[in-house]
C-alpha cells in the first residue's frame, strides 16, 4: 500500500477540480497532471492559519524563491542565488514573460514534440512563432535535427529562444549534464537563448532497490539560460499558483528586466502553500516518489498480462507513462487510442496527438493514481482496444 491508495475512489470524486468533473462519473480521469494523494498536512495548516489571520492580501518578498533556494539545494546541491530570481504567477505565464525579454513579435521559439501540448498555445498567443526540432524515437534530444531548427529559427538574423521541457513531458526523459551543456553549446553557436521549464524536477521515482537518477538543473550548464520552477506538480497544488524564475549566472540581468508589475499576479496563498510545501513536506515527497515507483512497476506487470502490443519505457521523472499503442491491431488500422478507450472503456487519458504529430497511436496516463484505479483503467483500457 502506497500513499496513492490513501484516499478512496468516492472521496475523489467529491473533489471538484477539472480532473473529477470534466468527465461523467462512470469514467475513470488518468489525464490532468493531478496526484490522487491526500494534501500535505503543513501546507493544510499553512493555507488555513493564513485564512483565520485574514492574511489574503498580495504577494511580497523572497520567501518564496529562499524556500525553493533550501529545497534545491538539499535535493539538488543547487546554489540558487536568491537576489537574482524573480517570482511569476505560474511556470507557463512566466515563461511568457521570459520569452519577452528575449525575443520579440514574430520571432522564432523552438519547441521539442512530443512535448506539453500549451507549449504551441503559449508561444503562439505570445505572437512568437513555433519552430519543432522532434525528439529521437527513444525520446532523447536529437542534437542534429536541433541545430537544424536552431538555423531555421535564426534566418533573417532574427532573434529566436529555444523552450527546453526538463524533465521532458510526455515522455519522462532526464536530460544529462552531457546533453545540457551540448543543447548550451549549440544555442551558443547559432545564437539561441534557452528558456526551460523544470516544473516536473522533484519528482523522480524511487527505483525497487531506492536508487533514483539525479535531476541536473539546467542553469548549471548553460549560463545564459533562464529556468521557471513550482512546487505545484510535486506537492499537488495546482490551484495554489506560484512560480520562480531562476537565471543561470550569464542570464541574471536579463531576467532583472522583468516588469515589476509581473508579480502583481502571484497568489499569496499559493505562495504560503508552495513555501510550506517546500520547507515542511520532504518526507510527504519522499512518500509520493516511493509510490510512483511502485506504481511504475505496477503498470508494468499489468500491461505485460493484458496488453502486451503496448511499447513503454520507464520513465526517469514525472508521473506519466507514455504508452506506445501503434502496435494495436485497431490503432494500426487508424483508431484513435485515446478515443477507444473513453468511448469503450469509460478511461480518459490524454491524446497522443495534442503532444504533437509525433504522438499519434499514442496516449498519455497519468501513473498517480491508486493501485485499484490503475488496475481497473489498464484492464478497461485493454477491452477497449480489444473489440
Amino acid at each position: 500500500m502506497t500513499i496513492f491508495d490513501s484516499v478512496p475512489l468516492d472521496q475523489l470524486r467529491r473533489r471538484t477540480s477539472v480532473k473529477w468533473r470534466h468527465y461523467p462519473p462512470d469514467v475513470l480521469p488518468l489525464f490532468v497532471a493531478e496526484m490522487d494523494v491526500p494534501q500535505p498536512e503543513p501546507v493544510i495548516r499553512a493555507v488555513t492559519d493564513a485564512l483565520r489571520s485574514g492574511d489574503t492580501g498580495y504577494a511580497e518578498g523572497t520567501a518564496y524563491a529562499e524556500a525553493f533556494a533550501a529545497f534545491a539545494a538539499e535535493r539538488y546541491g543547487w546554489d540558487v542565488d536568491v537576489p537574482a530570481t524573480r517570482t511569476v504567477p505560474d511556470v507557463m505565464l512566466g515563461i511568457v514573460e521570459v520569452l519577452g525579454l528575449l525575443t520579440g513579435p514574430g520571432d522564432a521559439v523552438v519547441i521539442n514534440p512530443p512535448v506539453y501540448p500549451p507549449f504551441r498555445g503559449f508561444v503562439e498567443r505570445a505572437g512568437r512563432r513555433v519552430v519543432t526540432a522532434p525528439l529521437c524515437p527513444d525520446g532523447r534530444l536529437d542534437l542534429a535535427v536541433l541545430g537544424e531548427a536552431f538555423a531555421h529559427a535564426r534566418a533573417q538574423g532574427r532573434r529566436a529562444a529555444y523552450l527546453l521541457c526538463h524533465p521532458h513531458n510526455p515522455t519522462g526523459t532526464l536530460h544529462t549534464a552531457a546533453e545540457l551543456r551540448s543543447v548550451g553549446e549549440l544555442a551558443a553557436r547559432h545564437g539561441v537563448r534557452v528558456v526551460a521549464d523544470e516544473i516536473h524536477a522533484p519528482l523522480i521515482p524511487t527505483a525497487a532497490d531506492g536508487s533514483a537518477p539525479q535531476f541536473v538543473p539546467t542553469t548549471t550548464q548553460i549560463p545564459d539560460a533562464i529556468a521557471l520552477h513550482s512546487a505545484s506538480k510535486a506537492f499537488n497544488l495546482a490551484g495554489l499558483r506560484a512560480a520562480l524564475a531562476v537565471p543561470g549566472p550569464a542570464a541574471a540581468e536579463d531576467l532583472a528586466r522583468l516588469p515589476e508589475l509581473v508579480g502583481h499576479g502571484v497568489m499569496h496563498l499559493g505562495a504560503v502553500a508552495q513555501i510550506a510545501a517546500l520547507r515542511d513536506c520532504g518526507p510527504w515527497l519522499d512518500e509520493v516518489l516511493r509510490g510512483l515507483g511502485e506504481n511504475q512497476r505496477l503498470l508494468a506487470g499489468l500491461l505485460a498480462d493484458t496488453l502486451p502490443e503496448a511499447a513503454w519505457a520507464v520513465p526517469e521523472a514525472t508521473y506519466f507513462a507514455w504508452l506506445d499503442l501503434r502496435a494495436v491491431p485497431a490503432v494500426r488500422a487508424g483508431a484513435d487510442p485515446a478515443r477507444l478507450a473513453l468511448q469503450r472503456g469509460r478511461v480518459a487519458l490524454n491524446q497522443g496527438l495534442t503532444f504533437g504529430v509525433e504522438g499519434t497511436g499514442f496516449v498519455r496516463l497519468n501513473l498517480a493514481a491508486s493501485t485499484a484505479t490503475l488496475t481497473e483503467a489498464v484492464s478497461r483500457t485493454a477491452l477497449a482496444l480489444a473489440n
